[in-house]
C-alpha cells in the first residue's frame, strides 16, 4: 500500500512543490530539497489531497524526511481511519444496550 502512496506523493512534489524526488528514501532536508516554507506547502497539501492532518506539536521531522516515510505516516492513518470507521461509535453501542422505554 505504501508503493501507491509513494506514487501520489511524487506527483504531488512535482506538482505542487515542483520538485522532482529522485527516488522515495532521498532525504528531502539533507539535500535541500525541501524547506522551512515548502514544509508548510507540504503540510497543507497532505490535508488537500489525502485529508491528512498533523498538528503542530505532533510534527516529527524524521517522519517527513523521506517520500518512503511520509507515505508510511498516510498508510498508518489510513489504516487508523479505516479501522474507525468500521467500528461502531460508543454511542451507538450505548444507545443499542439500553433497554426500550414503553
Amino acid at each position: 500500500m505504501t508503493d501507491v502512496f509513494v506514487e501520489r506523493l511524487r506527483a504531488l512534489f512535482v506538482e505542487s512543490l515542483h520538485i522532482e524526488v529522485p527516488s522515495a528514501d532521498t532525504d528531502l532536508f539533507e539535500t535541500g530539497m525541501l524547506d522551512s516554507l515548502q514544509l508548510v506547502e507540504l503540510l497543507l497539501q497532505l490535508e488537500q489531497h489525502f485529508g491528512f492532518r498533523i498538528k503542530i506539536d505532533d510534527i516529527e521531522l524524521d517522519d517527513l524526511r523521506t517520500l518512503a516515510r511520509i507515505a508510511r505516516l498516510l498508510a498508518a492513518h489510513a489504516g487508523a481511519a479505516n479501522a474507525s470507521s468500521t467500528r461502531p461509535s460508543s454511542r451507538a453501542s450505548e444507545r443499542d444496550a439500553s433497554p426500550a422505554e414503553g
